[in-house]
């Protein structure tokens, strides 16, 4: 039993399991806190808003808290993140007006500008070199059901307590503010920049001319290259996110499904995300990265056009889990390339993820904006087609953008040439004098 207990990867089972807890904590509160703003007498543009907040706030200060968690530590600053987490909890048991509910929101963002970063940066440290992307899979699979069994638990609490918003926001703390012992326990911290600096010198001067080169083929990028996977991320999430808060009104209204065969279609494709996910991730960490990152596209298009074709309940229901599927292909994959572009300096490597994540805000933010204009201006088979176009797009953007980093630049690899016909001709003459 204790040789099964030490083959376990226990730093990464604790951040799995936190954030299980966390997204079932704040699965309660995205169900109950648009019914308590209703109760609050906001309008539904207040409400909107209220719930957008907190991805702006998250997008505002996310490179900053990249900065913050490389330079004070990742593992502090993801328990700091957690903390802060579980006090928007408590404090939403005790607001009572509309503008204590949109400072809290704030605050939410800010903790998780300073958590998603810190959390990914920890997973690419922690979770083994050859099996990142399945790593990735099991963390966003444990969140996406939690958030599903969230929302679901906030039903039958509202039910029982007849609507205590009170009770509910004080369960969520509870549950939300359990993995902080564990998480600052047993997940490990990492070591200083001093440690780091000194270590990667003292391989640097025992590693011999072969792995030199390869160390310089792996050069560290210089910024601009955040940029182009940034993009990425925002088409790929936008595209994804376009049916955000749209799928049930698709189903009712378009597809003329009613609410308990909604909930059913979520039921399900809760349990094929289960699934698919961590064999995504285990697809991406056996040399498949390149084609689960093409499945988020491919599920984007074929589910918009069964969508159009299909509006009943089994065009529907095939629909979502084609486009849940596509999502949990997306995320071990995408957790395993920013792994990889994130090793290149892994004393910014929080800052690094910062800026890729904050393409997946701006893309969560817009998605469902842009959909509702397309809809709302020329209707749904427009907006579904518009989304056809954009995956279409994205696809070929990201195989553009993948094949570079297969191979070096042209520079690099002249001054790779350079460098070996140096160390070539320097031997030819040492061997002549001996």
């Amino acid at each position: 039993m204790q040789s099964k207990l030490r083959q376990i990867n226990l730093p990464l089972f604790v951040i799995v399991a936190e954030g299980f807890l966390s997204r079932l904590s704040f699965g309660l509160i995205s169900f109950a806190l648009p019914l308590y703003a209703t109760r609050l007498e906001l309008s539904l543009t207040e409400i909107g808003f209220l719930i957008a907040l907190n991805e702006a706030a998250a997008m505002g200060f996310k490179p900053i808290m990249g900065w913050v968690a490389d330079r004070f530590g990742l593992k502090r600053s993801f328990t700091a993140a957690i903390g802060i987490r579980s006090l928007v909890a408590l404090l939403l048991a005790f607001a009572t007006s509309g503008w204590q509910l949109y400072s809290i929101r704030v605050l939410h963002g800010m903790s998780k500008a300073l958590r998603d970063p810190s959390a990914s940066a920890l997973i690419a440290e922690q979770g083994g070199k050859k099996a990142i992307a399945s790593a990735f899979a099991w963390y966003h699979t444990a969140k996406m059901v939690a958030g599903s069994l969230g929302k679901a638990l906030a039903g039958i609490l509202l039910t029982l307590t007849a609507s205590n918003f009170s009770l509910v926001f004080a369960f969520s703390f509870l549950i939300s503010v359990l993995p902080l012992y564990t998480v600052a326990r047993y997940v490990r911290g990492e070591e200083s920049p001093q440690t780091e600096t000194n270590k990667t010198s003292k391989v640097a001067e025992a590693a011999p001319s072969n792995q030199e080169e390869q160390l310089s083929t792996h050069a560290t990028p210089n910024t601009p290259i955040l940029l182009p996977f940034t993009i990425l991320n925002f088409l790929i999430s936008g595209t994804a996110e376009m049916l955000k808060g749209l799928f049930p009104i698709i189903a009712t209204k378009y597809a003329g499904l009613n609410e308990a065969q909604t909930g059913l279609i979520y039921t399900v494709s809760t349990l094929v995300v289960m699934f698919s996910g961590p064999l995504f991730g285990w697809l991406s960490d056996r040399g498949y990265r390149k084609l689960v990152l093409m499945i988020r596209s491919v599920a984007n298009t074929i589910s918009s056009i069964i969508y159009i074709f299909a509006p009943n309940l089994a065009g529907i229901t095939i629909g979502k889990l084609i486009d849940d599927t596509g999502k949990a292909a997306f995320r071990p994959a995408w957790g395993s390339l920013m792994a990889h572009i994130s090793s290149f300096d892994k004393k910014r490597r929080a800052q690094t993820m910062s800026w890729m994540i904050l393409g997946e805000d701006a893309g969560t933010v817009a998605g469902p904006i842009f959909a509702g204009f397309l809809w709302s201006t020329w209707g749904l088979p427009v907006m579904l087609g518009g989304r056809v176009l954009l995956a279409v797009v994205t696809e070929v953007y990201a195989t553009f953008l993948t094949k570079s980093l297969d191979k070096p630049s042209r520079g690099r690899r002249t001054r790779l040439h350079r460098r070996s016909l140096i160390r070539r001709v320097s031997r030819w003459f040492r061997r002549k004098r001996v």
